[in-house]
């Protein structure tokens, strides 16, 4: 659609002994979109969410424009990377930890048809999945042949990112970041790593509430760091998940919402970044995404908290750079980051 130039490389990774032999493991697949005239001032980094690959943001799996594509023509060059153990990124059976798949239940009742399955109260205002969201529709078998298997452990995900993220923004950074679900807590972890090259973080729905997973399989204790799996930088220190007391401050029967016991630690790197929240108004985040922002201002994050349809835009849910009005949603995107970054100038 928009003319650009495409290019790809790799970034991390490390050898390791096989045999009289040696493989590579954790090296991480970038693609990068170039506009023919490039007018913004950083480029923006895209990591997709669980079970998912960066063909997400390529183009719409009924085929409308993506959000790449609508980035390219707004004069951004575009970023878009396989996690590692992911996709384009090698899984070494040898070396890393097992997989899981999602199933075709997990995917229509919490992201493509969830107004029929009403897990949660705000289920039943989703309309705005392509199709019926369900098998043999054609949309949702195009969807659902783009999942891929993903690591069973967040902590070896997030240590693999953590490995070869910082050596991608080395590379490329500084950078406007935006991530999607699992990969939320992998940006908070990018942001802490280089402060200095994530100018901004854009997070639609973030993998949460603090502390737990719920919800969406696996349920059960999450992120010990609130809203990381392996530590980031508090002050006071923190030395061991131990350290970081919390307090229950609402209930409810889905989920139980923690905050730290006061007095917080502040999050010192995350602290310095620009950090928006998008949460649709049908997706199971809706019922917990406010926790998860709570935290992360409590921590002295200056974050702001976008609900879809407070602003108007109905029926979302948990995918909704896909649904069929995701170049509305960009378009929200594209302004907080052009107004978060205005005056700054690129490299």
């Amino acid at each position: 659609m928009t003319l650009h130039h495409r290019n790809y490389f790799y970034v991390g990774g490390q050898y390791v002994a096989q045999g009289n032999s040696s493989i590579m493991e954790g090296a991480m697949y970038v693609e990068r979109l170039t506009p023919q005239h490039v007018t913004q001032p950083f480029p923006l980094l895209i990591i997709h969410g669980h079970a998912m690959t960066g063909t997400n943001f390529l183009n719409t799996p009924d085929g409308r424009q993506g959000w790449g594509d609508f980035f390219l023509s707004k004069g951004y060059e575009v970023y878009i990377a396989d996690q590692p153990v992911r996709g384009r990124s090698a899984f070494q059976a040898s070396v890393d930890g097992p997989q899981s798949t999602y199933d075709t239940f997990t995917i229509e009742s919490h992201f493509t048809a969830t107004e029929r399955f009403k897990l949660w109260p705000q289920a039943t205002l989703h309309t705005q999945w392509p199709g019926n969201g369900s098998m043999g529709d054609t949309i949702f078998d195009s969807f659902y042949a783009s999942t891929v298997p993903s690591l069973v452990s967040e902590e070896e995900t997030t240590v693999k990112m953590k490995n070869a993220g910082p050596v991608l923004l080395d590379k490329i950074g500084p950078v406007v970041l935006l991530t999607h679900s699992q990969s939320g807590p992998l940006g908070w972890v990018l942001g802490d790593s280089r402060p200095n090259l994530v100018k901004s973080i854009v997070s639609l729905e973030p993998s949460g509430p603090p502390f737990a997973n719920v919800l969406l399989p696996p349920i059960g204790p999450a992120r010990p760091f609130g809203i990381t799996e392996i530590p980031v930088a508090y002050d006071p220190l923190v030395s061991s998940a131990d350290d970081l007391k919390r307090e229950v401050i609402g209930n409810s029967s889905l989920f139980t919402c923690f905050q730290q016991a006061a007095p917080a630690r502040k999050l010192t790197n995350l602290m310095k970044l620009p950090v928006l929240v998008v949460t649709s108004e049908a997706s199971y985040h809706a019922v917990y995404d406010g926790c998860t922002v709570n935290y992360l201002k409590q921590a002295g994050v200056g974050v702001e908290h976008i609900n879809l349809g407070d602003v108007g835009i109905h029926g979302n849910a948990h995918m909704m750079f896909m649904e069929k009005n995701n170049i509305e949603i960009a378009e929200l995107v594209e302004r907080w980051i052009v107004k978060t970054n205005a005056g700054s100038k690129g490299i």
